[in-house]
Parts: structure tokens; sequence; C-alpha cells
């Protein structure tokens, strides 16, 4: 599936929708995958907390059709929930669709650019589209926009 044909899943999502599995709330959900947005564009920066002897691995992974396991944490995040900062999840959900399209623009007129992924390291536009369409799906499961 093309990466914004699956982000438009995202407009099925209601704001008292409770996920299937986890902790997080529909807006937790929606600012973390901004904030990975973010983390493609490098409006926001991380360091990478895989140990270079392990990014090989864990970049075949990220290239592979296997999906993100329940319960997998950030390693930039933590298992703790971060404070929400939108003041509502009409916000939320604006600051994404924002973000996102910032996303497109971005490597459209940067095709070369990269930027750290917490995980999986220096990432190029089609690494980060992969992640993404992982990343999505993954908590699109969550909050059952897709079938496990």
């Amino acid at each position: 599936m093309e990466l914004r044909s699956l982000a438009e899943k995202l407009n099925q999502l209601e704001e008292e929708q409770n996920p299937v599995w986890g902790k997080m709330s529909a807006q937790h959900m929606v600012e973390h995958l901004t904030t990975t947005l973010l983390l493609a564009t490098g409006k926001v920066k991380v360091a990478v907390y895989t140990p270079d002897k392990q990014l090989a691995q864990m970049r075949a992974f990220l290239m592979s059709d296997r999906a993100l396991p329940r319960g997998v944490v950030s390693p930039a995040i933590g298992s703790e929930l971060p404070a929400l900062r939108n003041e509502s999840y009409d916000l939320a959900f604006a600051e994404f669709w924002k973000e996102y399209d910032r996303f497109e623009t971005y490597y459209k007129e940067n095709p070369e650019g990269k930027h750290v992924n917490p995980a999986f390291g220096v990432l190029n536009y089609d690494e980060w589209k992969q992640f993404m369409k992982k990343h999505f799906t993954h908590h699109f499961t969550q909050f059952a926009l897709l079938p496990e």
C-alpha cells in the first residue's frame, strides 16, 4: 500500500477510541506518529540507541515484511507515555497532517536528505517510508483501523 493511502486510515480514528492493546490514547498515538515525521525531516533530533554492531540486523528487519511486534518500546521514549503536547485531539490530528505533508515536501526538495531514527540509525527517504509503513500499520492495528 502506498504510504499516503495508509496514512489516510488515520481519518477513521475517533477521539474516544480505545486501543485493542497497549496504553496509548488516540491522541497519544497521533502525536507519537507525528513525532516520527518530525524525526524523519530533522525537525526533532535524537540519538541512535542501537549499538553499531546490531544496526545491520535492525536495518534488515526494517526492510523486511515482518511487522513490529506488540509491546515494542521505542528506545527514545521508554515505557511511560509522554505528556500530550496538543490541547486537543483535533489539534493533534491537524498537526499530524501538517507534518505528513511537510515530510513529503521535504524529501521532494531534499531527495538526498537523511535523518536519525533511534532504533534503525540514519535513514534516507525510502527507508523512512518503509519505517512509516511499519510504524503506521503497527499503531493502526493497535486501534483496529487495520485488521491484525
